[in-house]
């Protein structure tokens, strides 16, 4: 504890009506953030910050600041409080950056960051493009992000000279009361990563300092009828290895080596050279194979039969693996069966390198039933009839992969920005 306190005596903590106070207590409150982490007092208190965190069933909480260290009190239901000085300047106080130590009855103790200490990882123009439907790289913004800040107390764990390493998640729930993030990092109990809502987006978001890549998560949902639900990432970009059904956060760490070939794309015309397509189902050709399996024997036979292309029947992750994959549940994951993301950019980079392009069957779901579903869960699909198959690439996978619809013919991978949409149409062929 630091020897000598800048905190006056009469110095109140900023109040927080009691409903919200219990409401937070639970996780179940929409902007857990308006009273969890540090807010600056007002008046002739303006030059001090009150900190609030949840600890269920901690033994101590402390507050550590560059000026020192600030026991907290516990003030309801597993919240602490306590008031610090403010950093800054008279004129313009600021909450200073700090870290929570955690003593459990155990005897572990825990030093870390606050996720509640952080703006939204989503921007007001995120949020209004997306809710006026013109949002076209949503994969950049929904599910979840390693992102990495520069702190002046270093990583999440206060070590110096490190950065502070996170993930942004954020999901869309429009009718949810409550929305938590759980994995292995919290033992699955959301209450200390309860998640706010940006306005009337029906987006929710939150930043967790200390998450990598590799953690496992699900969003928790307290739904219309007050009941909570665990679900899977729907933009999420790795998934468990079914019957695991947990999202992973992802990073890419892959460097491309087929610049060769996308000079050639940008420098020649798709429609002046002959095309032959190979069209295969990665999990059945030889089973048992990974996608870097693949990029060697899948290569070799698809260049030594003369194919300019190969086309993979859909590879977006499903939960049955006798299928082929129609009754996609991960739209921005490939299947974690053949292998990671990683995995599936170098079978692709593989490809280029031997001069072939690669077309994917993107099918966000079977066309049978749409044009007489109503029910909830398929509410938003179009009533018109679907077409008979779509290709696309997965942009949030990150391979340069080609993008058609089936209407449309495009034999060519795309580039880094891919040109718009040709005009020339041929039948869908399987």
């Amino acid at each position: 504890m630091a020897e000598e306190t800048k905190i006056k005596e009469d110095t109140v903590t900023v109040p927080v009506a009691q409903g919200d106070l219990d409401a937070t207590s639970n996780a179940e409150f929409y902007n857990p953030h308006g009273v969890l982490g540090g807010h600056l007092g007002i008046g002739k208190h303006a030059d001090t910050a009150t900190i609030r965190v949840l600890r269920p069933l901690a033994k101590s909480v402390t507050i550590l600041t560059q000026d020192g260290e600030y026991p907290m009190t516990h003030e309801y239901n597993g919240v602490f409080v306590v008031t610090v000085p403010a950093s800054g300047t008279k004129k313009q106080p600021t909450i200073p950056d700090y870290r929570v130590r955690t003593e459990w009855e155990s005897g572990a103790v825990l030093i870390e960051d606050d996720p509640y200490r952080y703006m939204p990882t989503v921007g007001d123009m995120d949020t209004y493009l997306f809710g006026e439907g013109r949002h076209e790289k949503l994969w950049e913004t929904l599910g979840a992000h390693v992102l990495r800040y520069d702190d002046p107390m270093g990583g999440a764990d206060g070590t110096p000279g490190e950065q502070v390493v996170g993930t942004a998640f954020s999901v869309w729930a429009p009718n949810a009361h409550a929305v938590r993030v759980v994995g292995n990092f919290n033992a699955w109990d959301g209450r200390r990563h309860a998640m706010r809502e940006l306005g009337s987006s029906g987006v929710w978001e939150i930043f967790i300092p200390g998450i990598g890549a590799g953690e496992t998560y699900k969003f928790q949902i307290l739904n219309a009828n007050y009941t909570w639900e665990m679900k899977a990432d729907p933009m999420e970009r790795q998934h468990e290895v079914p019957p695991s059904t947990a999202s992973i956060v992802t990073e890419s760490t892959y460097k491309w080596n087929d610049d060769a070939w996308m000079q050639h794309r940008r420098t020649t015309n798709p429609h002046d050279g002959p095309v032959s397509i190979y069209e295969v189902h990665a999990g059945s050709w030889k089973q048992g194979l990974t996608y870097r399996d693949l990029a060697k024997q899948l290569v070799d036979y698809v260049k030594q039969e003369g194919f300019t292309h190969v086309e993979f029947m859909p590879l977006a992750q499903h939960p049955f693996s006798g299928s082929w994959g129609y009754q996609v549940t991960g739209y921005y994951a490939v299947d974690s069966r053949l292998g990671s993301p990683d995995d599936f950019r170098y079978l692709v980079d593989q490809f280029h390198q031997a001069g072939i392009g690669v077309i994917m069957d993107w099918v966000p779901a079977p066309c049978s039933g749409l044009r007489t579903c109503t029910s909830m869960h398929c509410a938003w699909m179009p009533s018109a009839p679907c077409s008979t198959s779509t290709t696309a690439a997965n942009p949030a996978i990150g391979a340069r992969t080609s993008t058609a619809d089936a209407r449309t013919w495009r034999p060519s991978t795309s580039s880094r920005r891919p040109p718009p949409p040709r005009t020339r149409t041929t039948p869908a062929s399987w």
